[in-house]
């Protein structure tokens, strides 16, 4: 029988679909635009306090994640660091509570724990005692501010594809990368594994609650576990992950100085830059100093490793626009023009509803711009269903 034409809404044999009134073509975008958009927006929480602010990063993310994210196995555990941002919220607002610091007369008294007296050295830290409204709630946006960054990063890792950010560190690093990446899949695989089991537990009419159940579940994926790194073991042995290399001591030597000298000249610089009070050569200079040393550290030791790069990864507008969007939040909200800083980080003495300013606002909301200047991703390839022959009737 003739082929039927393949029509404009069927798949590519890519995958890919095909560019239909000028909208762009799906594609997967550049790790690092990603990495540098959430460490952009992470910096820019780290300055404010405000949590009408940070809930409204939060949804910048939420949003993002939602419209840009693959179908990945690791592109499904947003909602795990979102559980663990709860629980850093939750855990700073207990311990505020047990550990009772700062409470004025001017506080609305809450409630009190049972006091329990410490001994001289502990001075300034009061275990149990009266609890306020203020010091649950200054707890509370203290956690929230450490709850965003922690989804900023949880963002990246959603949505950077963590094999393909290895093919872009530097020959000394390749190594360190491949264990950082298998470390980071550990977690999506392990929580993929968890729902295989539960799902054929299901099926089996197992018992799904109790602690039966958690016996059942976590002896098959130990053992799933441990069957995937023997396979990872073999393949990487396989590739001559683990050689001892080419390179000689004296070699050694200097890209370990280097290393660690700049790394020295990196936290000099850091403290200059947070310090307004040290002196000026331990800002931008040594800064830079650190910087310089690494760099040359890392091409001295990456000599000694010859890597091929098979279909690099394009920088192109899209990454540039992504990257551009979230430095340039944190640059506005560092810059602190156009607003008041002690907007950022509103007083809770005395007691009142925090302000949004607009500012800071529109700067947040620049960063969710990334949602439209990525592509979207490529959609998952799915097997062709062969048609079902029909038999005519005589």
């Amino acid at each position: 029988m003739p082929r039927t034409p393949a029509t404009a809404t069927e798949p590519s044999a890519s995958g890919l679909a095909p560019d239909a009134g000028g909208r762009r073509l799906p594609r997967t975008l550049h790790p690092v635009a990603w990495w540098i958009w959430a460490l952009a927006l992470a910096t820019a929480v780290s300055r404010t306090n405000n949590p009408l602010l940070l809930f409204l990063v939060l949804a910048v993310l939420g949003y993002v994640i939602t419209v840009r994210r693959t179908e990945a196995p690791w592109a499904r555990g947003f909602k795990y660091y979102l559980y663990l941002a709860l629980t850093v919220v939750a855990l700073r607002v207990v311990f505020r509570a047990v550990f009772a610091t700062g409470i004025t007369p001017r506080d609305h008294f809450l409630f009190s724990l049972p006091h329990i007296p410490t001994p001289d050295w502990y001075a300034g830290i009061q275990i149990g005692g009266p609890v306020s409204l203020e010091a649950l709630l200054s707890a509370a946006t203290d956690g929230l501010r450490l709850a965003a960054m922690l989804c900023c990063i949880g963002a990246a890792n959603t949505l950077a594809n963590p094999k393909r950010a290895l093919r872009i560190l530097p020959g000394a690093l390749y190594e360190l990368g491949v264990a950082v990446t298998v470390s980071l899949s550990v977690a999506p695989q392990l929580v993929q594994s968890v729902q295989r089991v539960h799902r054929a537990r299901r099926l089996r009419a197992g018992r799904s609650k109790g602690l039966r159940a958690l016996r059942g579940i976590i002896v098959p994926v130990l053992e799933d576990a441990l069957e995937r790194s023997l396979r990872l073991a073999a393949a990487m042995d396989s590739r001559g992950y683990g050689r001892a290399g080419t390179a000689t001591r004296r070699s050694r030597r200097a890209t370990g100085a280097l290393m660690l000298l700049g790394m020295c000249g990196l936290c000099a610089g850091a403290y200059g830059l947070l310090d307004a009070t040290a002196p000026a050569l331990l800002g931008f200079p040594a800064l830079a100093a650190g910087t310089a040393l690494c760099v040359a550290g890392l091409r001295l030791g990456g000599r000694r490793v010859t890597r091929t790069t098979y279909r690099p990864d394009p920088w192109r507008a899209a990454e540039w626009g992504v990257a551009g969007c979230g430095v340039l939040s944190a640059v506005l909200l560092f810059g602190g023009a156009g607003f008041d800083a002690a907007e950022l980080n509103p007083s809770i003495h005395p007691l009142s509803w925090p302000t949004l300013p607009l500012v800071p606002a529109a700067a947040i909301l620049l960063a969710g711009a990334a949602g439209f200047l990525a592509p979207p991703p490529s959609p998952p390839v799915r097997p062709a269903v062969p048609p079902q022959r029909t038999e005519e009737v005589m």
